[in-house]
């Protein structure tokens, strides 16, 4: 906007008084050198007057102050000056050369760098044996950078200045060798901040009380450090995953924290409360243990007669639980004689090999050494039930009853066993639980067994054994979704109609929702969904099986077996976040739909080397309207809610989504579900979606952060 002074068309009249006059004097002071001309500013003018050579020197002035010698530089040769600073053997950065730029778009052509859109948003640098300095000051010039992994190297030292790059949401530092205090500031002015992994170093002192105010922290692992103190109050009301275990950690437990599981805290002898076992107060006032030892010490200095009187004791003690050893081995003996093993196998059903549902044991007997591993440990061995409204009844007891191999799954043999009082429950036998603990296993039961929605298939009983574990469960008669969609001809039943099949998908996504609601601290509250695990009734309502075991399979085992693991986001960055099972649910949908069984959901796991069904799915409707080569041929043929039929469609496109923030969460996935109908108006089958075709193609493109399991 021009100055009201020098407006063409405008008179300016004096001021009117003199002493209304003000001016401006600019003058140089430089040593060495004279003063400059004075320059008189009056307020009915603004020219100023200043010497060409003051000028000159104050503008070198002013650019040498802020001048970076940084400045300017490219995200190549950033990088460069960042990798100088790093030690790395084999050549693990031999791909940073200035030959070529570090992304070709969302295509990245250095190892370790992560792209958008010829942007760098991550760095993951992980498992190369990797050491010398993380240049924070260097790091700071790429304006993009959200997301950061040194995990599984050999970095030294305190803890780098985390907050001088604010802008970061997810920091992954586990598996170093880092040590030392944390100053309690030092997550300072870093409000984007959601994920923080700092475990298996050697950190020590308090946890920092910065972290207790971080407005999006959703995600903190401090596990297998040497922390101490008390924690700090957290505030934050939501988390994806919380772990301070094995570290020296004392006194209660915060109110926030108190949701998380036990697993979240063990290893902590000094800290109390929920969920761990309550304070007591001698543990508040330590001052009592020492306060008495004096007492203590000097009645053991005056009085030597007391200790005959307590080894006689403890020698009778000894002699009568020898004895009492030895009468229960007679009897467990003789029971084990008159133990009856008259389990008998029926033929499992044989189902196309395609769908991975096929027995490897088909022609094997059922027995109690197949069911105990080999052992005949049942008689003595005890069920743990988790639930009071089923009968009771014990390990011999099933043993005892006439049992089916129902099918050799990931994890080991199902049996269908029928007690002779009249219930039927099917026993699962997993042997990739060895490296839990039995009260961190028998913890996470309990936990399960108060579980009770209408789509989830009740825990009843388990057994727990080191080597294998038998969980005990309902029998469910017309078994899993994947025979009804895959092995239906084989055992002469109908195919699904399309009621029957967006019934099971609404039942599903309550289940799961109810899940995650429950299980707030399980990052995969299911882990393992597919049409295998999703079991129907009588009524054709789904109930789910196998949930919420990710916390207590063998990590290796995992990795290799569970569906969590063969989502997008395990395959390129080998995490898995709050949106994996979004991710199996989407997968589920389209094997609804289109009746095909998912190739990367094979028993095997090789089927992340070809085509997953939602790219088929996305290559067959592109750009163009949905077709019926989509679509279950039965779904066609029977014409009914066709249009409705699409909309699930889209939905299932979006919770496949690549790009894990593009994704849908559960909650929006279950809003759109519900909105289903299982009619629709007239309109024809494939009518123009164009409005919509955006939502069906998916970007699979990289989102601005990586998760951590």
């Amino acid at each position: 906007m021009p100055s009201k002074f020098h407006h063409p068309s405008r008179k300016i009249s004096p001021p009117p008084h003199p002493k209304h006059q003000q001016q401006l004097i600019v003058a140089s002071h430089l040593e060495g050198a004279h003063a400059a001309p004075t320059a008189r500013l009056n307020t009915t003018t603004t020219m100023v007057i200043i010497n060409p050579t003051t000028l000159f020197l104050l503008l070198f002035l002013v650019l040498s102050i802020h001048f970076d010698p940084s400045f300017g530089l490219s995200d190549t040769e950033i990088l460069l000056k960042f990798k100088s600073f790093l030690s790395a053997k084999n050549n693990a950065l031999s791909t940073w050369t200035n030959q070529n730029p570090p992304c070709d778009g969302n295509k990245a052509k250095w190892v370790g760098i992560l792209c958008y859109k010829g942007s760098i948003w991550g760095i993951k640098l992980e498992r190369l044996a990797l050491g010398g300095t993380i240049d924070w000051e260097t790091l700071k010039q790429l304006p993009n950078l959200r997301t950061l992994s040194f995990m599984h190297n050999n970095f030294e030292g305190r803890l780098p200045e985390l907050n001088k790059l604010d802008a970061l949401k997810a920091v992954y530092l586990s598996d170093n060798k880092f040590s030392g205090e944390i100053p309690g500031n030092a997550f300072e002015g870093m409000p984007w901040l959601k994920k923080l992994h700092l475990a298996k170093n050697a950190f020590t002192g308090p946890v920092p009380a910065s972290l207790a105010t971080l407005p999006k922290l959703l995600d903190l692992k401090l596990q297998g450090n040497q922390f101490n103190g008390k924690l700090p109050e957290f505030q934050q009301k939501e988390w994806r995953s919380f772990n301070v275990s094995n570290n020296q950690l004392e006194g209660p437990i915060p109110a926030a924290l108190r949701k998380m599981g036990t697993n979240s805290f063990s290893g902590n002898q000094g800290l109390c409360g929920e969920p761990l076992s309550a304070c007591s107060s001698a543990s508040s006032s330590p001052s009592s243990s020492s306060s008495s030892s004096p007492t203590d010490s000097g009645s053991k200095s005056g009085h030597k007669k007391p200790s005959g009187i307590i080894t006689i004791v403890i020698v009778i003690v000894v002699v009568g639980v020898a004895l009492a050893a030895i009468i229960a081995a007679i009897f467990i003996l003789r029971r084990r004689k008159r133990a009856s093993q008259s389990i008998a196998t029926l033929p499992t059903s044989n189902l196309q090999k395609k769908s991975g549902i096929t027995d490897s044991d088909q022609a094997s007997q059922g027995s109690p050494e197949r069911l105990l591993g080999g052992s005949k440990k049942g008689d003595g061995a005890k069920l743990s039930f988790v639930r009071d409204d089923r009968e009771r009844f014990d390990l011999q007891d099933l043993l005892k009853a006439s049992a089916e191999i129902l099918g050799s799954g990931c994890f080991g043999s199902s049996y269908k066993a029928a007690l002779s009082t009249g219930p039927v429950m099917v026993v699962k036998r997993f042997k990739q639980m060895n490296n839990v603990e039995r009260e961190e296993f028998q913890e996470h039961m309990r936990r399960l067994g108060r579980l009770r929605h209408p789509n989830l298939l009740p825990l009843v009983a388990y057994y727990y054994r080191k080597e294998e574990k038998l969980l005990v469960s309902d029998h469910v008669e017309h078994g899993s979704l994947a025979v009804s969609l895959h092995g239906y001809q084989t055992l002469g039943r109908p195919s699904l109609d399309w009621p029957s099949r967006l019934n099971i998908v609404k039942g599903v996504a309550r289940g799961l929702t109810y899940l995650y609601k429950e299980l707030p601290s399980v990052i995969a509250a299911h882990g393992h969904l597919k049409s295998s695990n999703v079991l129907l009734n009588n009524s054709f309502e789904p109930q789910l099986t196998d949930y919420g075991l990710i916390p207590m399979i063998n990590q290796e085992t995992a990795r290799e077996l569970l569906a969590a693991y063969k989502s997008p986001e395990y395959s390129q960055y080998g995490r898995v976040t709050k949106k994996t099972d979004v991710w199996s649910l989407g997968m589920l949908i389209l094997e609804i739909l289109t009746g095909k069984f998912p190739s990367n959901f094979l028993q095997q796991g090789k089927g992340s080397d070809q085509e997953d069904l939602a790219t088929w799915v996305t290559s067959v409707v592109g750009d163009q309207e949905p077709t019926s080569e989509v679509f279950d041929r039965d779904l066609v043929a029977s014409k009914a809610g066709e249009g409705e039929m699409i909309k699930l469609l889209k939905i299932a496109l979006a919770c496949c989504e690549g790009d894990v923030e593009r994704r849908l969460d559960l909650k929006e996935a279950m809003e759109r579900i519900e909105e289903i109908k299982e009619r629709d108006g007239d309109e024809d089958f494939f009518s123009s979606c164009a409005s919509d075709h955006g939502e069906i193609k998916s970007s699979r493109t990289l989102s601005d952060d990586f998760s951590y399991s």
